[in-house]
Formats: structure tokens, C-alpha cells, sequence
């Protein structure tokens, strides 16, 4: 008899599991409830919602010349760090070797140029001063790959008020 007991209390252990996990796995394989519309991102976006300029043509043969230029084996190696502080005119003052020019789009808006390829690397940005004595502005900053060019990043940066601004930055490349 003890052992017709034995045997059901394992059964009915192994089904208590069974619909332990069943339950677990109806519950993930449910589609997401969807988030927020001022967390979600746009399907599309319009213009002037942080789209980013058209690449011309010759900021595409830019790219190109740059990225056959090439950096060293050791800049882009794991754990290094490229680098650029861009003024709020877009001009690139200083930062690694790696780092090749800056754009200035409009208000706000920058390209900074590499001579590799940085669209699956980590981008960190700070809007910060071009010399070493003032606090910078306040402000916001953004910073994503570049469309259309692996070895740019676009930097957006506002006003506190959250209207397009110039602002100089900062900008580190994580490898």
C-alpha cells in the first residue's frame, strides 16, 4: 500500500510541475502589453520629431576617404576609447586620433566622423565647455549612429527648455 502512495506522490508531483512550467510558458509566450506613446518610438518619423539630416553625396565620399584611412590595431581595440569635443559651431577642437572632423547641421545638430567603423560601439556625450575655466551651459544632449554612415554619430543638443540649441559637447567611443 505504501507503495501505491509513493507512486501517486510522485505523479502528482511531476504533474504539479508540469503545470507549473505549462502556466509559465502560456504566460511569456503572450505578446507584451505595448508601452506608453511617450515611451514608444515613432514607426515613422517626421521631420522635425529628432530625424536626422540626408546624407549628401559628398558627405558619403567624406566617410568613405575616412574609413580607408583607417585607425591603428590598438585604437580599436577592446576597452579602448575614441574621442572628440566638438565646439557649439561644430568644429572638432580636439579628441583621439581616430576622431576626423564635425559637422554643424543646424541648430543642434552634429555629425562627428571616425575612421572606423563605431555603429555597434557605445556612444557617451555630455554637453560640456571648450576650454578649461567656464561651467558649461545647461542643456540636453542625444546621441545615435549616424544613418547611412557606419562611422559617423549624430548628436543632437537643446536648450534646457527642450528647443533645438548649439551647445558644444563631448563625445567618447566606447570599444
Amino acid at each position: 500500500m505504501t507503495t501505491l502512495f509513493r507512486r501517486k506522490a510522485v505523479a502528482v508531483a511531476f504533474a504539479a510541475l508540469a503545470l507549473t512550467l505549462a502556466g509559465g510558458g502560456i504566460a511569456v509566450a503572450q505578446p507584451a502589453a505595448k508601452a506608453p506613446a511617450e515611451v514608444a518610438q515613432p514607426a515613422v518619423r517626421q521631420p522635425g520629431s529628432g530625424s536626422q539630416p540626408a546624407v549628401t553625396p559628398a558627405e558619403a565620399r567624406k566617410a568613405k576617404a575616412a574609413l580607408a584611412q583607417g585607425p591603428s590595431a590598438q585604437a580599436t581595440a577592446p576597452g579602448t576609447v575614441a574621442s572628440a569635443v566638438v565646439s557649439s559651431g561644430g568644429t572638432l577642437l580636439r579628441g583621439s586620433p581616430e576622431a576626423v572632423s564635425a559637422t554643424r547641421y543646424g541648430p543642434g545638430q552634429y555629425q562627428v566622423l571616425f575612421n572606423y567603423n563605431v555603429s555597434l560601439e557605445t556612444f557617451v556625450a555630455t554637453i560640456g565647455t571648450t576650454d578649461p575655466y567656464n561651467v558649461p551651459p545647461g542643456g540636453e544632449i542625444s546621441v545615435a549612429p549616424r544613418l547611412q554612415t557606419p562611422n559617423a554619430v549624430f548628436v543632437q543638443t537643446r536648450n534646457s527648455s527642450g528647443s533645438y540649441a548649439d551647445r558644444p559637447f563631448h563625445l567618447v567611443i566606447a570599444n
